[in-house]
């Protein structure tokens, strides 16, 4: 009762300070101003392009070498790497850095328990019966491996250490902080010649917990989601809201970089896409939305910004002869 009271106490107040943060910025802030110089990447999962029933080494080559993003965002799944326990296996990821490396494209690998695609948190079906001490132990040595691997690789651009972990969002629970600091304090004694990326939400997170540890932070952006308790909304946010905030965190961190992490560039369901009709999909984000949310980002005016959607770009072209999301995102980073 006593744990269920806390997570109401801090959800409230978040809700509470986001409620400022909102009616500060609508009010009283001018927007940074209109910007064409954002750098388009793309964020990519090997184990959501499989779900989606693509071949993904298919899928992520055509990424490379026909929308040709300077950068990408690359889970490492613990699940993927360490299927047995002690016994790691990472072909997989290392035919993706070793296309990176021959085209040119830079990677923003993503190492920890909680990474980018549901359920948020991805551990091995042998781990998961673990306790918490033995299953953070065994975490940390999936990550000292993978650092070891790539820390060398001329492709790797940056790390990203957990995804979102101070945000409350999917199967999985919020970070233990101490836990946090223990793992970036791992990569950083690993690889001290790349930096660290820190994630949280752009609409409800509250960005210092994440960015107080990182070299560089991303927020993710979200405009069309489901909400549990309003159903499908579209955010009221004006795009001052996020300066506001970039503005707010640079009093305390300046010069902080901030990036968008996650641009919306699917509908946010309530299944998994392959779960659902092409209809619905379309009806909660059609190619007018995806417009808009680029125009949006260019309004904020970040620096750079990381696609997400790219899996479900290229199953919409392959698989179901629609081509215009990929052909949108084509258009808009090799401008």
């Amino acid at each position: 009762m006593k744990k269920i009271s806390k997570k109401v106490l801090w959800i409230l107040s978040a809700l509470a300070i986001l409620l400022v943060l909102f009616s500060i910025s609508l009010f009283f802030v001018k927007p940074a101003g209109f910007s064409e110089n954002i750098q388009w990447n793309i964020s990519f999962s090997r184990l959501f392009a499989s779900q989606m029933g693509l071949d993904w080494k298919e899928a992520f080559s055509a990424i490379q070498k026909d929308l040709r993003p300077k950068s990408v965002r690359l889970p490492v799944y613990w699940s993927d790497v360490e299927a047995e326990k002690g016994k790691y296996s990472f072909a997989d990821y290392d035919w993706i850095v070793d296309q990176s490396e021959k085209q040119n494209t830079g990677l923003v690998l993503v190492v920890g328990r909680r990474l980018p695609r549901w359920p948020e948190c991805h551990i091995p079906e042998w781990a998961k019966s673990l306790n918490q001490e033995e299953e953070k132990n065994l975490l940390l040595g999936y990550i000292k491996e993978t650092v070891l691997k790539y820390r060398d690789s001329p492709a790797l651009r940056l790390w990203q250490v957990e995804n979102e972990p101070f945000l409350i969002f999917g199967e999985c629970d919020l970070a233990d902080p101490s836990f946090v600091d223990k793992e970036i304090a791992l990569v950083r004694s690993l690889d001290p010649n790349h930096k660290i990326m820190l994630t949280d939400g752009g609409e409800m997170g509250l960005w210092f917990k994440a960015a107080s540890r990182a070299d560089v932070f991303g927020t993710t952006m979200y405009r069309k989601v489901y909400n549990r308790f309003f159903g499908y909304i579209t955010y009221p946010l004006p795009p001052q809201y996020f300066w506001f905030k970039a503005n707010l965190l640079h009093i305390f961190y300046p010069n902080k970089p901030i990036v968008i992490s996650e641009l919306q560039g699917e509908p946010w369901l309530t299944k998994m896409l392959y779960e659902t009709s092409l209809d619905l999909q379309f009806s909660k984000m059609n190619l007018n939305d995806f417009r808009d949310n680029i125009l949006y980002t260019k309004t904020v005016g970040f620096p750079e910004a990381y696609l997400w959607g790219s899996e479900w770009w290229y199953w919409l072209k392959t698989k179901q002869n629609h081509p215009e999301f990929w052909q949108a995102a084509k258009e808009l980073i090799n401008k």
